[in-house]
């Protein structure tokens, strides 16, 4: 018996000192690689979150293999899903927690393309539309309104693009309103319209459209410290009947500083990558594909009729390859 279990250890887990990847499935336990597969034809960005710690706790680091990946894929944009000014966001948008936390720790002449952020809550305790703000005096940091939509043309093809809706989740818990900090930032945010506004992307009817991709900071389903946190069902419940509806293939998230693949009941598959500066631990809920306690971020290389996903450690090790078929 001890020796079986020691055996489903080995098979399902890949530890290192304080590093933790738990997978579900035993044909996905293959050992790490830092061999990135390339797909040919494919639209590449890199999705990370959870990250402005002015270069501390690994923020650095895993910085610098971000510009390796980016420039080995040649990544067209670089996706954060939020928190991504710590410990309480920034109060203008000349802060200098953008040079010192931004600008001076992404230097990778592969990482000076567009960002496109979305808010998380760490964001919200000081003044998020600074960050709004910031759009008009950084040539690459592209975040137009507290939310926003794009479509991404998959290897400069018109007729097959990635629709992404980058949206703002923290109005969409009920608890932050009456918090101290949050609370007057979600003030005066108007729900009822982003929702309807999210419909309305979402219903796009666009027949180039091959895949619908949501970016939020707050995830729906985690492994993590917060499987049945107050922000984690509130979530579920504003946004899952909207994701059901208009068939959204992908939600990616962070909030959790872990990477994450879980695939629940339906259509969406939902990725967080929140670990670009700190890692806390996980564990294998029912639906989860993959859970890592590690630090480092996701590629994501968007073809015509698959996403492949490889999660990337600080060490440049791919840690997790997995695919979303049409």
């Amino acid at each position: 018996m001890r020796k079986h279990l020691l055996l489903l250890i080995f098979l399902f887990t890949y530890c290192s000192l304080q590093a933790q990847v738990l997978l579900k499935t035993q044909s996905e336990a293959t050992p790490p690689t830092k061999t990135l597969t390339k797909d040919a034809l494919s639209l590449n960005f890199i999705a990370m979150g959870d990250w402005g710690r002015n270069g501390a706790d690994h923020q650095k680091q895993v910085a610098q293999q971000m510009g390796i990946t980016a420039a080995d894929v040649k990544a067209q944009f670089i996706i954060s899903t939020g928190d991504n000014f710590y410990p309480s966001g920034v109060i203008s948008e000349h802060d200098p927690l953008f040079k010192y936390s931004f600008e001076d720790i992404y230097t990778a002449f592969s990482l000076q393309w567009d960002w496109y952020p979305v808010l998380g809550n760490h964001d919200y305790k000081s003044n998020p539309d600074a960050q709004v703000a910031y759009s008009k005096i950084s040539r690459r940091w592209k975040m137009p309104a507290r939310y926003y939509a794009k479509k991404f043309p998959i290897n400069g093809d018109l007729n097959n693009q990635v629709l992404i809706a980058f949206i703002d989740t923290n109005p969409l818990i009920p608890e932050f309103y009456k918090n101290s900090e949050y609370g007057p930032n979600v003030k005066g945010q108007d729900t009822t319209q982003q929702k309807r506004w999210l419909a309305k992307v979402l219903s796009d009817e666009d027949p180039s459209i091959r895949w619908k991709i949501v970016v939020g900071h707050h995830p729906m389903y985690t492994g993590g410290s917060r499987t049945d946190g107050y922000d984690t069902k509130a979530i579920r419940r504003s946004l899952k009947p909207v994701f059901d509806r208009y068939g959204v293939d992908v939600y990616l998230t962070g909030h959790e500083h872990s990477l994450q693949y879980i695939k629940p009941e339906g259509k969406t598959h939902h990725f967080i990558s929140g670990a670009a500066s700190e890692k806390t631990p996980v564990k294998l809920i029912d639906d989860a594909q993959m859970v890592a306690s590690v630090y480092g971020f996701m590629l994501f290389s968007v073809g015509k009729d698959l996403i492949r996903v490889q999660t990337i450690n600080d060490e440049g090790e791919i840690i997790y390859n997995t695919i979303i078929k049409k």
